[in-house]
């Protein structure tokens, strides 16, 4: 038990200090071709280690897994340009939104819109304390959240078409695929340079293959509600990996809005509904 905790927690601390980092690179790379190069490093890891089987697939098979791959790289590029454009501990909170909403979702109990309320305040504080808050940081934060959203639901028609990490490994291609020509017209001549590279396959791997490999071992011992209430810290480690790596400060008010979110997720999981699946962003 303890070591699932701390599989999950170090996961947690891998995806958001490589979110952190990759922010720190942005003045040398644009966020599109960042997130390309995360993607591509995803997708070579998991290939390798998934070797997914391609024959005998169904239509269906292929229509799930391709609409699962365009919403991981549609939830990856959005939180990507949010976080390029507002403090990574904020967008990630607003991102949040997104699971919080599956996990209440078809809820007949009354106590479950409570959650829904408090999140509700939480983002409407950040309105309150706009210092580095943008609209279009915010639009941007509320589309990963969205695409988190479908991709918890499009996960679980994926894992029941797919078997292991096939799934997963095609999805990765297809998300990797979609930012080719975008990535090249923002990056360029910079997807190029090893440094560069070099630099995106380490945020690749901490933001997407460490983490998502101990999530996995984590899920194996670890019941889902505790998992759900490990990953509602996520807003709060991503706010410190933005202090450590970009000296990028909050301000009370949107450290408390922050608290309203993790507050809501942790009382939505202990509710006993649906709680969000990991995702490789």
């Amino acid at each position: 038990m303890r070591r699932a905790i701390g599989f999950v927690l170090v996961g947690i601390l891998s995806v958001q200090f490589g979110a952190a980092i990759a922010k720190d690179l942005f003045d040398r790379i644009d966020p599109t071709a960042m997130v390309f190069l995360r993607l591509l490093t995803s997708a070579v890891v998991l290939l390798a280690i998934a070797r997914p089987a391609l024959r005998s697939r169904t239509r269906e098979d292929w229509l799930v897994v391709a609409g699962f791959g365009a919403t991981l790289g549609l939830m990856n590029w959005a939180i990507y340009q949010s976080f390029a454009r507002i403090p990574l501990g904020i967008a990630v909170t607003i991102e949040f939104v997104g699971p919080l909403a599956i996990a209440v979702i078809g809820s007949r109990r009354a106590r479950d819109l409570v959650w829904v309320a408090l999140a509700a305040i939480g983002v409407a504080l950040l309105g309150f304390e706009p210092e580095g808050v943008t609209l279009p940081g915010v639009l941007f934060a509320l589309l990963a959240g969205a695409s988190w959203a479908a991709y918890i639901l499009l996960s679980a028609g994926t894992g029941r078409r797919w078997p292991g990490l096939d799934g997963l490994a095609v999805a990765s291609v297809l998300a990797t695929l979609l930012l080719v020509v975008p990535a090249i017209g923002s990056g360029g001549e910079t997807l190029l340079d090893p440094q560069i590279l070099a630099l995106g396959a380490a945020v690749g791997l901490l933001s997407s293959v460490i983490p998502y490999s101990f999530e996995m071992a984590a899920l194996r011992t670890l019941r889902p509600a505790v998992f759900g209430i490990l990953m509602s810290l996520e807003p709060a480690v991503a706010a410190l990996a933005a202090v450590v790596v970009l000296q990028e400060f909050l301000e009370p008010v949107q450290w408390v809005a922050m608290g309203c979110v993790i507050v809501a997720s942790v009382g939505a999981t202990r509710s006993g509904t649906p709680h969000a699946e990991p995702a490789p962003d």
